[in-house]
């Protein structure tokens, strides 16, 4: 009498064995592992750009400067000359190093050119 073929519901017994590498079992053939590499990154570091306080540059041309630079609307700008004259130094915004550079560049050019001694700097955060 003959054996009846395997049908789809029914499979033939195999050896635990021949499993590993079906599975991805490590060693067995075609195993192969894939790394990939994320890179990364990192936040730029962050400055202030502050006004410092002198005797002889106008509030108005502060104020001017604040508007025109850092794009602050004119109570706010003149808060900010208020707290500088009072305190001696005021925080004109944050910015990336490269961003911050121009600002006091651009603000001491205009001082400079206007003649007045104002004084714009910057610090890491």
């Amino acid at each position: 009498m003959r054996a009846a073929a395997p049908t789809l519901t029914q499979r033939p017994p195999r050896a635990a064995d021949d499993d590993k590498p079906r599975r991805g079992g490590a060693g067995g053939p075609g195993t192969a592992i894939i790394t990939k590499t994320r890179t990364q990154t990192k936040k730029p570091s962050l400055y202030r750009v502050l006004l410092l306080n002198d005797d002889y540059t106008p509030m108005e041309f502060v104020v001017h400067i604040l508007e025109r630079f850092f794009n602050k609307d004119r109570e706010t700008a003149s808060r900010i000359m208020m707290h500088v004259h009072q305190n001696g130094v005021g925080e004109c915004g944050v910015f990336t190093y490269e961003v911050a550079e121009t600002k006091v560049t651009q603000v001491m050019d205009f001082a400079r050119k206007h003649q007045h001694p104002l004084q714009c700097v910057m610090e890491k955060k």
